[in-house]
């Protein structure tokens, strides 16, 4: 007899439930988490989720979870590993991921293409990066035809140089530009910490020093409020004699993990859980990867074209800050000014860190915060800039837009 015909597989919404982090940690002898293990970090945020949001464990069906070096205590797959020593049952599989910054991103969108498609209920997805352990690419051993054969430039593997190289390309994008940008994003920060928005996504994590014995990291260390325009006019430019780059233009070394909780529409309110952001569509893109920066103007492009959107539809962005003049870059290409506060008005990585991997679920979580406090706003977008010559972009819908036209509809 014939087999029975398939039935008609439909798409489902994707919604981000919930995100969290740890506080960030300088990546340094004497840094928050230096006596720390990265994987522990990552336990301790996937604890949190499941703690906060009240989540049968059983009903979990991945765990992903990115990093960009996967050696050490940031090896042997992270995301089954961290799922075992977070408690998780032994039925709870996982995998690890590497787009190098857009790590967790990733995690984020290949779990949340499974459950769209009906393989997966609800996910559990972030990062984790130590890299006070890991030093970017230092375990990595580049096959020399990179650029023996010139297929990239010898500025794309080093990704100061290619912050550089956007400054040589686009004369617009001057070092006062981004001198000005960097000090407005810590002053960001600052002012979101003191307004009580950082707090809520943050999860303190235990400290052993041998030294300094016991303590407890409630807080970012990586951000320095304050930055003033006087103190960073003449800092030294690392990545090039007489260059335009410098610390307080770039996001510093940085330790620590973020973690979000993805589940199909229809599951979320099954197990009462709340949709903090659905997903609209996204998109990865690769450009020349000596002008790495510029990875988010495509990833944009496309993710909006795929959502039938423009940017004018856009009312809340989130931008990974991994130089200053990555984000001028995207700025200029879709004419929106400097201080726009569209962009990044609770500040970024030039002030809080770039843990690298674990970045795009940080960026995730503030927009996720935004949303509930600007139901006006219906589309975000997280964007980032990725090594070696990418970006991606994931464009959100905001629920509580919704609920707000309902309400303004029965009060007419």
């Amino acid at each position: 007899m014939p087999s029975a015909a398939r039935p008609p597989r439909t798409v489902r919404d994707v919604v981000f439930v919930d995100g969290v982090r740890t506080p960030f940690g300088r990546a340094r002898p004497d840094g928050l988490y230096a006596h720390t293990r990265a994987d522990d970090l990552a336990v301790k945020t996937v604890r949190e989720l499941v703690r906060r949001n009240a989540l049968p464990t059983d009903r979990i069906d991945e765990v992903a979870i990115a990093a960009a070096t996967q050696a050490g205590d940031q090896g042997l797959t992270l995301g089954r590993t961290v799922a075992v020593l977070a408690g998780l049952p032994p039925t709870v599989p996982g995998y690890a991921v590497d787009r190098m910054c857009a790590g967790a991103m990733t995690a984020v969108t290949s779990t949340a293409s499974a459950i769209g498609v009906g393989a997966q209920d609800v996910v559990v997805a972030g990062g984790v990066e130590h890299m006070g352990h890991h030093p970017m690419g230092a375990s990595a051993d580049p096959n020399p035809r990179f650029v023996a054969e010139r297929l990239v430039a010898a500025d794309a593997l080093v990704m100061g140089r290619t912050a550089e190289n956007l400054h040589d390309r686009f004369p617009a994008l001057t070092r006062e530009r981004a001198d000005a940008y960097g000090v407005r994003s810590q002053e960001r920060y600052a002012a979101a910490r003191a307004a009580g928005r950082v707090a809520p996504d943050l999860v303190p994590v235990a400290l052993r020093d041998p030294e300094r014995g016991w303590g407890l990291a409630t807080e970012d260390e990586p951000p320095r409020p304050a930055t003033t325009l006087d103190q960073v006019r003449d800092l030294p430019t690392p990545f090039r004699p007489g260059g335009r780059v410098t610390a307080a233009t770039s996001a510093p070394l940085t330790d620590g993990a973020t973690m979000c909780l993805l589940a199909a529409e229809d599951t979320a309110t099954e197990l009462g859980l709340t949709a903090r952001m659905r997903l609209v569509s996204f998109a990865y893109a690769g450009v020349d990867p000596a002008l790495m920066g510029l990875g988010p103007v495509p990833a944009t492009e496309r993710a909006l074209a795929r959502a039938g959107l423009t940017i004018d539809d856009i009312g809340a962005i989130e931008i990974n800050e991994a130089f200053a003049v990555q984000v001028l870059a995207f700025l200029d290409a879709f004419g929106i000014d400097d201080e726009d506060e569209r962009v990044n008005p609770d500040g970024g990585a030039i002030a809080v860190g770039h843990p690298l991997a674990a970045s795009g679920v940080r960026l995730m979580t503030q927009l996720a915060r935004r949303f509930a406090a600007q139901p006006e706003v219906r589309y975000g977008l997280t964007t980032m800039c990725v090594g070696l010559g990418q970006g991606g972009t994931v464009v959100w819908e905001n629920p509580h837009h919704e609920q707000a036209r309902e309400n303004a509809r029965e009060q007419a």
